[in-house]
């Protein structure tokens, strides 16, 4: 027995990465181009990670902040329940946090939530941030 097609054109799935890359890499300028030219904002990939959450995570707050400047979701749940501005929190990017909050992110979404991680690892700079 065959395994069934693939729904996604290898073009698609070779852009896809390219753009995924540049999230995680913070190339700000290509990824305004990209969604620009109409990749959506929003693109997920496998695991449900938007390019905000890859670019909070990775630390690139200017990437973030072109995203959002196009309508990124900053709220935009993964598929184990997290959040960019958690994920950005556990990796302790301070201005990634500034920029999410600034975005006007939930610091409450998500599980766990940005307040309960910075709790967990005592960043009280980035909980005043979260909480003030």
């Amino acid at each position: 027995m065959s395994d069934p097609p693939d729904p996604v054109p290898e073009g698609v799935r070779d852009l896809a990465t390219r753009v995924f890359g540049m999230a995680r890499d913070g190339d700000a300028a290509s990824l305004a181009d990209y969604v620009d030219a109409g990749v959506p904002v929003d693109l997920t990939n496998e695991h449900g990670d938007t390019l905000v959450m890859l670019a909070a995570y990775h630390g690139h707050a200017e990437a973030v902040s072109v995203l959002v400047a196009r309508g990124a979701d900053v709220d935009r749940l993964n598929d184990r329940g997290q959040s960019p501005i958690a994920g950005a929190v556990f990796k302790g990017e301070e201005a990634v946090v500034r920029a999410l909050v600034a975005a006007g992110a939930d610091v409450r979404a998500g599980h766990p939530t940005a307040v309960d991680t910075a709790r967990m690892f005592e960043r009280e700079d980035l909980l005043e941030i979260l909480d003030p």
